[in-house]
């Protein structure tokens, strides 16, 4: 069952993107029914968009991977307002849940990025998110199309999309592929996606954390704040990778149709941005330029489909 999408679409350079589109009725709103299935996008299209390009990590217990505080992240937003130079993240490499070669990794980009050389994610060069790493990108819009069979997530910046199968097993050899195998049920008010079979040319986050095919996943969607915000709860395990399963949050806000509250000025999309029908959005139309420096990978082109 290796439905999950090869073809490869990316980001928009310097800007993360998130947004998530779904067809129904909004429950687990104010009032609803707390056991009530969530719909993510009443009349068709509600988006959300990501509050953040990291994980919030949890109240407790092993969490995700947070910036060097000795080179904390200068953002565009910051750029903006401040005219600081923009920087790459740079992860803070005491976490316990790395494991050493993993660590070790991430020591070497940490290095290129203090030498003043540019470590552009796979996604500046037209590379599909891979999870969990779909879950960080603000600044765009995320739609859900939900089926009784089927929920699609789109981001619009490059149109990505996941595919979640409901009601369904997980095959029993799953090929990897750029988003896995991803199957999902409703549990009270929240959609429960588990992901398997993640090709290991994906990244975790936007320190560029690596992973193995043993990856798993498993997030759990639900709408909180009387239908404002959309709270992911994600737990990561790779034994490979991590020492030790650990837990992370994403949360996304609300955007209606032509309008938006204006919370974060900086945002250019919260600034006047508005919601509505999906944008198109193309990345892969130069694939003979790289943005990862000489000998680097272009954009992927492939003769045949790669899974």
């Amino acid at each position: 069952m290796s439905r999950a999408l090869s073809h490869p679409i990316a980001w928009i350079l310097g800007v993360s993107a998130g947004l998530i589109w779904l067809a129904a009725p909004l429950k687990g709103a104010a009032g609803a029914p707390a056991s009530a299935e969530p719909d993510f996008a009443p009349n068709g299209s509600v988006g959300w968009i990501a509050l953040a390009p990291a994980f919030i990590a949890p109240p407790s217990g092993p969490g995700p991977l947070r910036a060097d505080p000795a080179h904390p992240r200068v953002g565009n937003d910051e750029f903006r307002a401040s005219g600081a130079q923009p920087t790459f993240p740079i992860a803070d490499l005491d976490n316990p849940i790395l494991q050493p070669w993993v660590k070790e990794r991430l020591r070497q980009r940490k290095e290129l990025i203090l030498s003043g050389k540019p470590a552009f994610p796979p996604q500046a060069s037209c590379w599909p998110a891979g999870l969990p790493g779909f879950l960080l990108y603000p600044v765009q819009p995320v739609y859900f199309v939900q089926t009784p069979k089927e929920v699609l997530m789109i981001w619009q910046a490059d149109h990505q999309v996941r595919h979640v199968y409901l009601g369904a097993e997980h095959s029993g050899v799953v090929r990897p592929s750029w988003y896995g195998e991803s199957i999902g049920h409703y549990e009270g008010n929240a959609l429960v996606v588990d992901t398997i079979g993640l090709d290991t040319r994906t990244l975790v986050d936007n320190y560029q954390t690596p992973h193995t095919e043993r990856l798993h996943t498993v997030e759990r969607f639900h709408i909180i704040d009387g239908g404002k915000t959309l709270e992911v709860n994600l737990t990561v395990e790779d034994p490979g990778a991590f020492t030790m399963p650990w837990n992370a949050v994403q949360r996304y806000r609300r955007v209606e149709p032509g309008k938006f509250e204006n919370t974060e000025p900086l945002n250019p999309v919260a600034s006047g941005g508005t919601a509505g029908p999906m944008l198109e959005a193309s990345c892969a139309e130069n694939p003979d330029v790289s943005l990862f420096g000489e000998g680097a990978r272009p954009i992927p082109t492939a003769a045949k489909p790669d899974f």
